[in-house]
């Protein structure tokens, strides 16, 4: 039977493209299929679940279906480009340059390289697949000949731990004021600096001992420590906290802490943490921008304008509306129904059936 290989610049634990590229492995191996995990860099963790993408060739056959898993700049793009195995991009999207610029010049000239990589391969692959109708577009405008929108494969269940101790610890340090959550990278798309700014209004109007928690590492660190900065020039830097580095457990934690999750990011490919906090029964407010909209559905306030002067009433609104946060929370959990990972691993396995099973055609 045809092998259908994965490829990735970096296989990470906890992280949701290598989850997604383990657990897409394991739906191949028992639909029948050979497959195997090519990298250009292995965690130590999953070293034994990888191969250098190098060592590719001794094992290539003519029928192979080589899928990679597109985010990032990485030579493994370039090694594909010179392929002649049928290729599947599985799109996780990538930011765009313009969002780095004035902040770090070696981040804008690498997602510049990666999308540069992108626009080489969509038009040799024979299927795009974006885990949103939004990434889906970008490869249609690329070259991309057919594409398909399936989600990437997460977990869906209620969380099935959190870490007690990590919620006293939590709940402790701000007693009875509000908490405003959002989880993702500190990154200039992420716009977590308007986040401090809604913050600094809410307290000004609504409540003086809420607080803003931002989970996730900080890969601008630039843009990082200019928006801690920003925090403690608006006299709120023993109002906002930071994590990053969390295990399942401790990371439930902190979403159930939260009164709000919020997210005024301009740019995102899918957006995972929203998803977490459906399972986690939070109620979100949420800018429009990107493929927020097309992942949260109606389980959110989705807003058109990011402003914190129509930020900070709607979450207000959330805060202290009993009712709109039960009807929230049960469309969260309605909305995750559509992501639900055996339904998504499926539907990943008949497309790729579909490829393999198609006479090849030299690219």
């Amino acid at each position: 039977m045809t092998a259908v290989h994965q490829f990735v610049p970096a296989l990470l634990p906890r992280d949701a493209t290598g989850d997604h590229t383990l657990a897409l492995r394991d739906a191949l191996r028992t639909a029948g299929f050979g497959s195997e995990i090519f990298v250009e860099a292995a965690h130590d963790e999953l070293g034994h679940e990888a191969t250098y993408f190098e060592r590719y060739p001794e094992r290539a056959r003519p029928d192979d279906v080589l899928v990679y898993q597109m985010g990032t700049a990485s030579p493994v793009a370039e090694f594909l480009c010179g392929r002649t195995e049928a290729l599947v991009l599985d799109y996780h999207n990538v930011t765009p340059a313009r969002f780095y610029e004035g902040w770090e010049a070696h981040t804008a000239e690498k997602v510049a390289t990666a999308r540069a990589q992108l626009a080489d391969l969509a038009p040799r692959a024979v299927l795009g697949i974006g885990d949103s109708a939004f990434n889906a577009a970008e490869l249609r405008r690329l070259g991309c000949r057919r594409t398909a929108v399936v989600p990437i494969i997460v977990e869906t269940a209620p969380w099935a731990e959190v870490d007690e101790d990590a919620l006293g610890e939590l709940a402790a340090g701000h007693g009875s004021g509000t908490v405003l959550l959002f989880v993702g990278r500190l990154s200039p798309n992420k716009r977590q600096h308007r986040l401090v700014e809604c913050l600094w209004l809410y307290r000004r109007w609504f409540d003086p001992e809420a607080r803003l928690h931002l989970v996730g590492p900080a890969t601008t660190p630039s843009y990082a420590r200019a928006t801690l900065s920003f925090a403690e020039e608006l006299g709120l830097g023993g109002a906002v906290r930071r994590a990053e580095h969390l295990g399942a457990a401790e990371l439930a934690a902190w979403y159930a802490d939260a009164d709000v999750f919020v997210s005024l990011s301009e740019h995102e490919g899918f957006c995972i943490p929203l998803l977490e906090a459906m399972r986690a029964g939070v109620p979100i407010v949420a800018l429009g921008a990107a493929a927020v909209p097309e992942t949260l559905g109606a389980a959110g306030l989705v807003l058109d304008d990011g402003r914190p002067s129509t930020v900070a009433p709607a979450v207000d609104r959330v805060r202290r509306d009993g009712e709109l946060r039960r009807r929230l929370a049960d469309a969260g959990w309605a909305r995750l129904g559509a992501f639900d990972p055996g339904r998504t691993r499926a539907r990943f396995v008949s497309l790729l059936s579909e490829v393999a099973a198609r006479p090849r055609v030299p690219a």
